[in-house]
């Protein structure tokens, strides 16, 4: 199991979050996020929002870290992406 993590760069809320994100599946993800106990209701649309002070927690239980950049990328790749606005 693989699963990304970009830095915690996106302000909101009065904080920074991540994106936590799967190349495979959604299965996979979900499973990840709720191993290192992320509620389901972070998940947004094609990825978990983790704030800032869970990055590390991520990173310790497998996220690789990659640039936000990659994330896209790679969520584009698995065709996995689903941006604002397109029909689920």
């Amino acid at each position: 199991m693989t699963v990304y993590i970009d830095p915690p760069t996106w302000p909101g809320h009065g904080r920074l979050w991540s994106h936590l994100v799967s190349d495979v599946s959604y299965d996979e993800l979900h499973l990840f996020a709720e191993e290192l106990g992320v509620p389901r209701r972070a998940f947004e649309r094609d990825h978990y929002d983790l704030p800032s002070h869970r990055y590390a927690d991520a990173v310790a239980a497998g996220a690789v870290e990659v640039r936000s950049r990659e994330v896209v990328r790679l969520l584009t790749a698995a065709g996995l992406r689903r941006p604002k606005g397109r029909a689920r």
